[in-house]
């Protein structure tokens, strides 16, 4: 969470400098920097990431050399699901404070004719973070781990084509049924990652040891 933190701050000081130097007339301008905002943000998000697993490589390191049998007490995989959940639930939270900001109003949502779904969908768009950055945790590290790095770059793919859908809106279904059928994909990936397989599943589903 503190890492997500620290760069959606420094995303953020990028941005505000960005637009307090352009021309706020402009319109076409402002937009151009928002998108640029955006997708720096998530490039800034998948760095952190990366030096988070650098940080946790380090701390399994060191655990190793400090164990009497020299196995680490958690795994890596443990790691990448605690890790993914960090930034899933501060990337919610934060966008639920957002959410609930715009609540307190002046206004109500879809008096002009727009449509009154915004609170509803965004929620439906904030689960869908939460899940993703859940299984892009365990997808990014396992990529790291094993040098594929064509793994982490689906990864920063998928997440700024996440964030770029959002652009569709007020078009909601344009951007949440695309989003959650990555989700669906990603979930698969992260689960056949992690040592699943369809038996395991069938397993579970019917209840059986």
């Amino acid at each position: 969470a503190f890492f997500w933190l620290v760069s959606l701050l420094l995303s953020s000081l990028i941005w505000f400098i960005a637009v307090k130097a352009s021309n706020p007339q402009d319109e076409r301008l402002q937009k151009g920097l928002l998108i640029f905002g955006v997708m720096f943000s998530v490039l800034l998000q998948e760095a952190f990431r990366f030096l988070y697993y650098k940080l946790l490589r380090k701390a399994i390191e060191g655990l190793v050399a400090l164990s009497e049998d020299g196995c680490s007490p958690i795994s890596i995989q443990q790691m990448a699901y605690v890790a993914g959940v960090g930034f899933g639930l501060m990337s919610g939270a934060f966008s639920m404070i957002n959410l609930l900001a715009d609540a307190l109003g002046p206004g109500t949502v879809g008096i002009h004719g727009d449509s009154q779904l915004y609170f509803l969908t965004s929620a439906f768009m904030t689960m869908v973070l939460i899940f993703l950055h859940t299984f892009w945790g365990i997808l990014f590290f396992h990529g790291c781990e094993h040098r594929r790095w064509w793994e982490i770059a689906a990864v920063v793919i998928m997440h700024l084509t996440v964030s770029g859908l959002s652009f569709c809106n007020p078009l909601y279904v344009g951007s949440l049924v695309p989003s959650y059928l990555l989700m669906v994909a990603a979930a698969a990936w992260a689960y056949l990652l992690s040592g699943g397989s369809v038996q395991n599943l069938r397993r579970f589903l019917l209840c059986k040891c």
